[in-house]
C-alpha cells in the first residue's frame, strides 16, 4: 500500500482568534452576550458547518479512490496454511502446506492509467467541493450577520417609535377630555400604538430566529452574539456585466466530467488493450498426517517456488462492452449536467442584475424619505419652539401642537426603517451577485482584512 507524509503547519493568531473566542464564549454560557465580528462568525461557521465536514470527507474518499487506483501496480503479498486436519484417505489432488505465500502485481494496463487519472479529477473535483461549501457557510453566515444587525437597529427605533406613540396617546387623551380633539383621534392613536406593538413583536421574534439561526452555524449557544457593525465591510456594488470568474461549482463539475470521460476512456480501452501482471507462489510443504509421495514418482520438496508473467488479451467480451457504453452515458450526463449548472448561473445572474437595479433604486428613494422625514420634524419642531411666522388673523395656518411633533417623530422613525429595510435587501441581492460572478473570495478577503 502507498503511503502519505503529512505535513503540519502552525496556526497563525489571526486563525487561532475565532477558535479562542468561540471556545471562550461556549464554556461560559451564562456570561452576557458580547459583540462578535462578522469575520469571526464566518470562520466559527465554515468550521462548524456540515456541509463543510461532508465534502471533507468526500476529499478523503476521493484521496482513499485515488490510492487504490495507483495500488495495482504496488504487489499484493498474501500467507496461508493447509494443515491437515486428520489423516488423509486416498489421493485428493492437493498437496498440505505449513506455509503458503502469494504475490501478485500488475505490471502495465494502459486502462489502469486512465483510471488513475480519473481519480486525480476526482480529487480535484472534491477539493473545489470543499472550497465552494465554504463559500456557500462564508454567503449565509455574512446574509443572517447583516439581517440581525438590520434588525437590531430596527428594533431599537421601533421601541423610540412606541414612547413617542404612548406620549401621542396621551396628549390625544388629555385633548379629548378638554373637548378639542374627537375620541376618533383618541381610537387613531391607540391603533397606531397597537400597530408599533405588533411590529415590535414581529421583529423580535425574527430575531429570535436569526439569532438560533447564527448559533446552530457557530455552535456557539443562543444569544451570546451581538451583531457588531463596524465589521461589516463595504459591500461592493458589482453589476452582472463585470468581468466573471468561473464559479467554484462550475470548476468542480467540469473536473467531474474530465474524470467521467477518463473512465469511459479506460472502460473503452478496457475491451482491447491487453493486461501485463506479475505473480509468484511459494509454498512448504509438509508430510503430517499424509503420504503424498506414495502417489509421485519423486518426492515431493519441501519448498516449492515459481513466478512468471501473466497476459490477459481480450479477444470477446461482451460485458465489457456494456460497461464501456454504460461509462460512456455517464459521461456525457456529467458534461451536460455541467452545461445545465452554468446556464442555470448565467440564468441568475441576469436575474440578479436586473432586481439590483430596482432594490438600488427603492433604497435611494428610501433613503430620500428618510432625509424628507427628518427634515420635515426639524421643521415642526422649529415651528413649536418659534411659531409658524403667520400670527393669529383671519386666514392665518394654526400653531402646530405637541400631537404633530409625535407624529413627525413616529414618520421619521418609520422612514428610517424603510430606509435600513431596502439596504438589507441591497447588500442580500449583492452578496448573491458576488458568489454567482465567482468573486464571494474578493469579499472574505476583504472581510478578515478589516
Amino acid at each position: 500500500m502507498t503511503e502519505r507524509l503529512i505535513v503540519t503547519k502552525p496556526i497563525s493568531l489571526k486563525t487561532l482568534a475565532p477558535i479562542l473566542i468561540g471556545m471562550a464564549i461556549a464554556a461560559a454560557p451564562g456570561i452576557l452576550a458580547a459583540q462578535v465580528s462578522l469575520a469571526t462568525v464566518v470562520d466559527l461557521a465554515q468550521r462548524n458547518s456540515t456541509a463543510v465536514r461532508l465534502a471533507e470527507a468526500d476529499v478523503l474518499k476521493a484521496q482513499a479512490a485515488l490510492s487504490e487506483t495507483k495500488d495495482a501496480f504496488v504487489p499484493s503479498v498474501e500467507l496461508g496454511s493447509g494443515l491437515p486436519a486428520m489423516p488423509s484417505v486416498g489421493f485428493t489432488g492437493g498437496v498440505p502446506s505449513l506455509l503458503s505465500g502469494t504475490v501478485q502485481s500488475m505490471v502495465f494496463s494502459l486502462p489502469q492509467l486512465k483510471y488513475i487519472q480519473a481519480a486525480h479529477w476526482g480529487v480535484k473535483a472534491a477539493m473545489l467541493n470543499v472550497k465552494d461549501a465554504r463559500e456557500q457557510v462564508a454567503l449565509d453566515a455574512s446574509s443572517a450577520y447583516i439581517e440581525f444587525d438590520t434588525i437590531d437597529n430596527e428594533l431599537k427605533s421601533v421601541e423610540q417609535q412606541q414612547g413617542f406613540a404612548d406620549r401621542l396617546l396621551a396628549i390625544e387623551q388629555e385633548r379629548a377630555e378638554a373637548g378639542v380633539d374627537p375620541l376618533s383621534d383618541v381610537l387613531q392613536a391607540r391603533l397606531t400604538a397597537a400597530q408599533l406593538k405588533i411590529k415590535r413583536l414581529h421583529m423580535e421574534a425574527r430575531a429570535a430566529t436569526l439569532a438560533k439561526q447564527l448559533a446552530v452555524l457557530t455552535g456557539l449557544p443562543v444569544g451570546s452574539i451581538l451583531p457588531d457593525h463596524a465589521t461589516i465591510p463595504e459591500i461592493p456594488a458589482v453589476k452582472g456585466d463585470q468581468p466573471r470568474n468561473v464559479p467554484l461549482s462550475a470548476q468542480s463539475a467540469q473536473m467531474l466530467v474530465n474524470s467521467k470521460l477518463k473512465i469511459a476512456r479506460g472502460d473503452q480501452l478496457n475491451e482491447y488493450y491487453p493486461q501485463l501482471g506479475f505473480n509468484a507462489l511459494y509454498s512448504r510443504s509438509t508430510k503430517l498426517l499424509n503420504d503424498f509421495d506414495a502417489y509421485y514418482k519423486q518426492p515431493i520438496p519441501t519448498n516449492n517456488f515459481s513466478s512468471g508473467f501473466s497476459i490477459q488479451i481480450p479477444l470477446f467480451d461482451l460485458g465489457r462492452a456494456l460497461k464501456a457504453k454504460e461509462s460512456a452515458a455517464d459521461a456525457l450526463r456529467a458534461k451536460v449536467e455541467a452545461e445545465q449548472a452554468q446556464q442555470q448561473n448565467d440564468i441568475q445572474i441576469a436575474t440578479i442584475s436586473g432586481n439590483l437595479r430596482e432594490l438600488d433604486a427603492l433604497a435611494e428613494i428610501a433613503s430620500l424619505k428618510q432625509q424628507i422625514a427628518g427634515e420635515q420634524l426639524k421643521a415642526v419642531l422649529a415651528q413649536l419652539e418659534l411659531g409658524n411666522g403667520a400670527g393669529s388673523g383671519p386666514g392665518a395656518p394654526p400653531q402646530l401642537t405637541p400631537k404633530a411633533e409625535q407624529l413627525a417623530r413616529i414618520d421619521e422613525r418609520q422612514k428610517y426603517q424603510d430606509s435600513l429595510d431596502a439596504g438589507l435587501d441591497l447588500s442580500k441581492a449583492r452578496l448573491n451577485l458576488l458568489r454567482a460572478l465567482g468573486h464571494m473570495q474578493d469579499w472574505l478577503q476583504e472581510l478578515h482584512a478589516k
